[in-house]
């Protein structure tokens, strides 16, 4: 059994939290300085990851390689198997028509104003394909959707991964709590209590930031009413949903909340005419079809509708496989927890990836798809995603191989030792985590302990710490190479992902900063934020 090393060099924490690091820097500089793409990015950070890993940290050869493929097994499925699936849904809604009558949908219902329609589609819109699926997919939908409303491909990836922070916490019907529960041994009820504590700040804020920056503060304020229903109608929700209903349904009946309020109060308010934001409705009507605009609704309900059913009647369980992964379960000791690390593959054949791919026959059934436009859209799938698919792999491999060599122990124990400060840095632990991982998920299972061990040690209180994990995550998916990847799959920045990153890291800091300074307010002066 291999024993991991928290202080490999000279005994040293600070030296040895340096080269831990590395990889990441490698990751973080690939991306955001050199612009490369993320598959690029990802296999540096791998390589360097295992250079690290087994000179420095001596973590034996195949161990080191075991980690990697169990993480990239653990991608394909189920992670990218949602991911997957779901950008089927959408090829198949282009495919059928379905996604220019959406399109035009809204166009005939919103204002005529670009900054209406980013919060009604990357806000409300985005929120609901998250709550549903998320990894990444409500990115490559959204965005996409807003460049054919006359968005440039930039602008929508970036204003849609920022909104992306308000719902993933509770995405894919609540995994990343239930996780978060599971690796803690905390109420999984109470950590998403406390979650919903947090992140209706940011919800309520996001509309506001997001159209400041895209806009410009003037013309921001000049739409402040549809951003306050917009953004308070769901972080309302989002707060009554996790605190007194079912931390599960929390995303779904958040998005539905504010994407219903918002449209019917764009019926009795709308923004005076500004030419600089208006639609060239002329060029949209140009593609208008004969299919109605209400059909342009039909992928989505249906995918909402079997998704939920699924969820709800644990269908996924069935046929739940859990495979201890050979030669690599129990075969490293956790030095900082005293315990075998496990490694335990869950495979679920009817994942939510399966649901979703329910939801695709069907919709191809009900919109009357021929077979063989089905199997182009499957084609179109494969050629959007594959590169996705190994730029996942890489990304979570490089987790798997840092958490199982103790890399990412020695940084956590390195954030740690902050002392007082740790609940301004705690933050960043999830941040880092979801960076890498690419979920929010992952995220916690990576870090979650690891800020309870830190809570117990330096009396802080562990369900907020676990929590702030969750949160923190959040504000890392805009810069994750794994979310922008599948992201920009169905636009024409694939490959240039660095770009994207470029845009959208700022941002990422800035928001993980404010939530650090609420989690030590909660910490120290708003104690009864936080649930008993």
């Amino acid at each position: 059994m291999f024993h991991q090393l928290l202080t490999p060099i000279g005994n040293s924490l600070f030296p040895s939290f340096i080269v831990a690091a590395l990889p990441i820097i490698v990751v973080l500089i690939l991306l955001g300085w050199a612009r490369r793409p993320a598959w690029q990015a990802s296999l540096a950070g791998l390589i360097v990851g295992l250079v690290v890993a087994i000179f420095v940290w001596q973590f034996p050869v195949g161990l080191a390689i075991n980690s990697v493929v169990a993480g990239a097994v653990f991608a394909v499925w189920p992670v990218m198997w949602i991911v997957v699936t779901a950008i089927l849904l959408y090829n198949i809604a282009v495919r059928s028509g379905r996604f220019a009558a959406f399109r035009m949908w809204m166009i005939d219902h919103l204002p005529n104003d670009r900054r209406i329609v980013l919060v009604v589609i990357g806000f409300s819109f985005g929120a609901l394909l998250e709550g549903i699926s998320g990894f990444g997919t409500p990115i490559a939908i959204t965005s996409s959707l807003l460049i054919m409303m006359g968005f440039p491909t930039l602008e929508a990836l970036t204003f849609t991964l920022i909104f992306n922070t308000a719902p993933v916490a509770f995405g894919a019907l609540g995994v990343p709590i239930t996780v978060l529960g599971a690796v803690t041994h905390l109420p999984a009820d109470t950590l998403g209590k406390m979650v919903g504590r947090q992140l209706p700040f940011f919800a309520f804020l996001l509309p506001f930031y997001v159209m400041a920056v895209y806009a410009g503060f003037r013309k921001m304020a000049a739409i402040w009413p549809v951003l306050l229903v917009a953004g308070g109608s769901f972080a309302l929700t989002q707060f009554v949903t996790s605190n007194y209903i079912n931390y599960s349904l929390t995303d779904v009946l958040s998005s539905l909340v504010s994407l219903v309020i918002t449209i019917l109060f764009l019926r009795v308010w709308r923004p005076a005419p500004d030419p600089e934001f208006a639609i060239n409705v002329d060029r949209a009507s140009e593609v208008r079809s004969e299919i109605s605009g209400i059909q342009g609704w039909y992928p989505w309900l249906i995918v909402s509708a079997v998704v939920i059913i699924w969820t709800v009647a644990k269908v996924f369980l069935i046929g739940d496989v859990k495979v201890p992964w050979p030669g690599l379960d129990k075969a490293v000791y956790i030095t900082l927890y005293n315990q075998p690390y496990g490694a335990i593959w869950d495979f679920q054949p009817l994942a939510t990836g399966t649901a979703i791919l329910v939801a695709a026959i069907i919709t191809s059934f009900v919109v009357g798809l021929k077979p063989s436009e089905f199997g182009r859209a499957v084609v179109d799938t494969w050629v959007q995603t594959r590169i996705a698919i190994f730029t996942v792999a890489t990304i979570v491999g490089l987790a798997y191989l840092m958490n199982y060599s103790g890399l990412n122990y020695t940084l956590g124990l390195g954030v740690a030792s902050v002392g007082a400060f740790f609940p301004l840095v705690s933050a960043f632990l999830g941040w880092v985590a979801v960076f890498l991982s690419g979920s929010d998920t992952s995220g916690n299972a990576l870090f979650g302990n690891l800020q309870v061990v830190a809570a117990n040690q330096l009396g802080l209180h562990p369900v907020l710490m676990a929590a702030t994990n969750s949160s923190g995550g959040v504000m890392g998916k805009m810069i994750s190479p794994q979310n922008i990847s599948t992201g920009v799959a169905t636009t024409e920045l694939k490959g240039k992902e660095g770009v994207v990153f470029a845009k959208t890291f700022k941002h990422s800091i800035v928001l993980t900063i404010v939530l650090g300074i609420l989690v030590w307010l909660q910490q120290n002066y708003l104690q009864g934020m936080i649930p008993h």
